[in-house]
């Protein structure tokens, strides 16, 4: 049951013909402080339509409020607070996680609707870096979350697989590059001649020009050029695939830029038609209001980023019906998708209503972006395994007799990682430090799966079955805490993805973890007297944890 909503019920029978209810649900507020309530409602509003003081409607608000869901209703100020009953409310909540499990926080906002989401997207031929860690784990959260949700989801991973870099790769493969050491190790070899080529062109700038015609020659279908990509592409993938595996990440499309290139001619036709087309020093723009142009040609003839962008929401759109599709890219392509949205709202379409770019801040090494161009990259599959190497290691410190060690600290040192970045806001910039990441206590992953631990072995320890229970009358008032955490779980989830904003969730679960932790330390849970009692609130902590942990992208093991 949602408290917040019944609460709203009950005001709306007295003042809805002043407030509507949904405007009385964005007015109801949560208290700071617990001693005054559970839920608070402010009456300045009211003042002028009642023409009283906003102290005085409270108070004969708080005279006329009567349900068996409140103990107590009363006027403080010009607002009127509400205590739930907290026997009442621990008891329903308990039942319902327990009858629900898993399925406690779905929701149906998204029935029969699809959602497309466009996230982690790295460049072939390139390692995959810390850099494109946020994409990743924010993009694949959303997806989770927009499941919960209700949504159908369709994972894209647009490969940046074209563009002029790969004519320089070439031409660094050519002049500079050995088949033997490509095969023998293919990200690092090719990063190798990326740079390679980045520092002899700064003393030899025909290099660039070399560059640009190898690139040419691919498009135009050169026999070598195409043999080198598709093996560059191919040798990628397979080391991606590893680093996704991982982390546990699947996509249901990897078509990349290059998945684009015969449907640009149909862009260009369709904006000729509409006669959106405008010439502007030899290249082919769109005039935008509030922005520049978005460059659609260039004077060769040549399709830009913006063109393949446009071909794909189109592709997606037909393909997919979506009614929502995100782009989750780094706050630097904020204008970038600003310009590609109104140039497809002058094209007519109004399904680019449903489009939204989910920006992200950046990781930085030492105060500065991390630069493959310059070789400055921290590879993300080292940093994984560094993380799983120390999670081992704690564990043979603490639990050595722990079965399945190795699987174990692959979920801890993963979910070290994931949960290290998602905890933060998503536009806020991260400074890499590996040993704030690994860190396995204060308010990180190996924390909260660790409190999922200690619960499962308290259900494990008390014999703990379902079958104990029809339904639980709950009165343990040291708990009321954690219950006051756990009937925020379903909103929580419907804000994380109406915000685009994973940090919600990863917030929650350290809250609850914590409260959980107090009340651990505080209670005899196992004690006879109230043991079914206490392990039925076990048993739904327990169930919300791995739910949200698994929202995140983030295993929740049984034991630590």
């Amino acid at each position: 049951m949602e408290y917040k909503k019944e609460f709203a019920n009950v005001l709306t029978e007295f003042i809805e013909e002043t407030i509507p209810y949904e405007k009385i649900m964005m007015m109801i507020e949560i208290p700071k402080h617990d001693s005054l309530g559970d839920f608070a409602f402010p009456c300045f509003e009211l003042a002028k339509y009642y023409r009283k003081s906003p102290q005085v409607i409270a108070k004969e608000l708080a005279g006329e409020i009567a349900s068996t869901l409140f103990e107590k209703v009363e006027a403080v100020g010009s607002y009127v607070n509400v205590f739930l009953d907290k026997k009442t409310v621990a008891s329903q909540t308990i039942n319902e996680v327990m009858n629900k499990r898993e399925l406690f926080g779905d929701a149906t906002n998204g029935k029969d609707q699809t959602i497309t989401i466009d996230f982690s997207s790295p460049n072939i031929a390139k390692p995959f870096s810390m850099g494109h860690l946020r994409s990743t784990v924010i993009g694949n959260a959303l997806a989770l979350v927009a499941e919960k949700n209700g949504y159908q989801v369709v994972r894209i991973n647009h490969l940046g697989d074209w563009g002029t870099q790969f004519g320089k790769l070439i031409v660094a493969y050519q002049k500079w590059g050995s088949e033997k050491k490509v095969k023998e190790s293919p990200i690092r070899e090719l990063l190798t001649l990326y740079v390679k080529f980045h520092e002899e062109a700064e003393y030899d700038p025909r290099l660039n020009e070399l560059g640009r015609r190898a690139f040419k020659n691919l498009e135009d279908g050169d026999d070598e050029a195409t043999h080198l990509w598709i093996w560059f592409r191919d040798e990628s993938l397979k080391e991606f695939r590893k680093i996704y595996d991982l982390l546990g990440i699947s996509f249901d499309s990897y078509d990349g830029e290059a998945f684009y290139n015969d449907k640009m001619d149909k862009i260009v036709e369709i904006l000729k038609d509409k006669k959106l087309l405008i010439e502007s020093d030899g290249a082919q723009v769109v005039e935008l209001e509030g922005f520049p142009p978005s460059l659609i040609t260039k004077q060769d003839g040549t399709t830009l980023y913006t063109t393949r962008d446009l071909a794909a929401a189109i592709y997606r759109r037909e393909n997919y019906q979506f009614t929502k599709s995100l782009y989750v890219v780094g706050n630097e392509q904020t204008l970038h998708f600003k310009q590609l949205f109104q140039v497809l709202e002058k094209m007519g379409f109004e399904w680019q209503k449903g489009m939204v770019h989910v920006p992200f801040g950046m990781i930085l090494k030492d105060g500065k972006k991390m630069s493959t161009r310059k070789g400055k990259v921290i590879l993300l599959e080292e940093v994984i395994q560094e993380a799983i190497r120390l999670a081992l290691n704690n564990i043979e410190e603490k639990n050595p007799r722990l079965e399945n060690k190795e699987e174990i600290a692959k979920q801890v040192g993963v979910g070290a990682i994931v949960f290290h970045d998602l905890k933060n806001y998503r536009l806020n910039d991260i400074e890499f430090s590996l040993e704030a990441m690994l860190r396995f206590e204060g308010e990180t992953g190996p924390y909260v799966q660790y409190t999922h631990a200690r619960a499962s072995s308290l259900l494990r320890k008390g014999c703990f079955t379902l079958s104990e229970v029809d339904k639980v009358k709950f009165a343990d008032q040291e708990a009321w805490p954690i219950i006051k955490i756990l009937i925020n779980f379903p909103q929580t989830i419907t804000k994380a993805l109406e915000e685009y904003d994973p940090s919600q969730i990863a917030k929650f679960l350290l809250d609850l973890s914590k409260a959980f932790n107090k009340y651990y330390a505080s209670v005899k849970i196992l004690d006879e007297a109230h043991k079914v009692e206490r392990l039925s609130l076990v048993l739904s902590v327990k169930t919300v944890l791995k739910e949200g942990l698994r929202l995140l992208g983030i295993q929740a093991p049984e034991e630590m």
